[in-house]
């Protein structure tokens, strides 16, 4: 089955020179969002290529996660495989590096080497693929300050893109928000490393932002303005990449992912919230059944279809996500 068509329809409220001013006339013209793409955050099958990509479409797909978080397990050549299978039915890939391929080590040594080299082969994996970014967790505070932790992951990435540079896979790289509060990975500590570095960009993980703040990502205005505050930092076209799922969480961290229904997340604020920016995004699933994943994508399928309503002047500014300092 052909996945659902994402185009997202028009809407009335764009953000800064794409967003129109109450008054100005702007109301009126309504521009178009990008296209929304939906997909898994694991590969679903790993026989073949051809198996992987052929329960994609099936299942209604259009974006997939290549899962390295527990180790590698796909090689360059089924890797290329699947990029030119994917390509050809526009199916979007990523892919997620090893969960211990983090950057802002304390000390010099052997993780800091085994980190790069994981981040090194993800992206090789990546470029093979032709995936849009590779996906990494931003590491641990080690028991430093959060402003020493961001200077130390900043300088390590910034040595591994030279490597990259060097080896032909300076692909894109997108730092994750956490699930932890008293850990390095806030929204705010991911929007500062996109901002230093250009080539990383925010991947917002809005389970994990539902869990930090205590269950507050309930309705638009807080979805919109994570998605404001990575939008000042992305380069133009670049989409949004965001993680999203039902979410168990304790203490203001999380716990485990939720089938859809199960938890407070939802998925119509953030359908909401995408339509008031024209910026294109990935959104990969990380719930831990199909039947939830179709009940996410079916919320914004149906959001992408439905035209925006004409907001009045006053309704623009109510609704206008506040402006952000990095």
């Amino acid at each position: 089955m052909a996945p659902p068509e994402h185009d997202v329809g028009p809407t009335s409220v764009v953000r800064a020179s794409r967003r129109a001013k109450p008054g100005s006339g702007g109301d009126t013209l309504r521009p178009k969002m990008g296209k929304i793409r939906f997909g898994p955050a694991r590969v679903p099958s790993r026989e073949t290529p051809e198996a992987a990509l052929t329960l994609l479409r099936e299942r209604g797909f259009d974006a997939c996660e290549i899962d390295f978080e527990g180790k590698f397990w796909m090689d360059y050549d089924w890797a290329a495989e699947f990029g030119e299978l994917a390509r050809t039915a526009k199916v979007t890939l990523s892919v997620h590096a090893p969960i211990a391929g983090f950057m802002g080590h304390a000390e010099r040594g052997k993780k800091l080497n085994m980190a790069i080299w994981m981040l090194d082969h993800s992206a090789g994996v990546a470029r093979a693929a032709g995936a849009e970014l590779v996906v990494f967790h931003p590491g641990f505070l080690l028991g430093r300050e959060r402003a020493a932790a961001i200077d130390s992951i900043c300088e390590q990435l910034t040595e591994l893109r030279q490597r990259l540079e060097g080896k032909d896979r300076a692909v894109p790289f997108g730092v994750e928000v956490m699930g932890r509060v008293r850990e390095i990975g806030s929204l705010e500590d991911v929007i500062e490393i996109a901002r230093r570095l250009g080539w990383v960009r925010p991947v917002l993980d809005f389970a994990h932002m539902h869990a930090t703040s205590d269950g507050a990502f309930t309705d638009v205005e807080p979805f919109a303005e994570a998605l404001e505050a990575a939008d000042e930092v992305l380069e133009p076209g670049a989409p949004f990449h965001i993680h999203f799922s039902d979410i168990a969480f304790a203490n203001r961290n999380e716990t485990k992912h939720l089938p859809y229904g199960e938890g407070t997340l939802r998925a119509e604020p953030l359908a909401e919230a995408l339509r008031k920016f024209r910026r294109p995004a990935t959104v990969i699933t990380e719930s831990p059944d199909l039947e939830s994943d179709h009940a996410i994508q079916a919320v914004l399928a149906a959001s992408a279809r439905t035209p925006s309503r004409r907001a009045s002047s006053s309704a623009a500014s109510s609704s206008r996500p506040r402006s952000r300092r990095n």
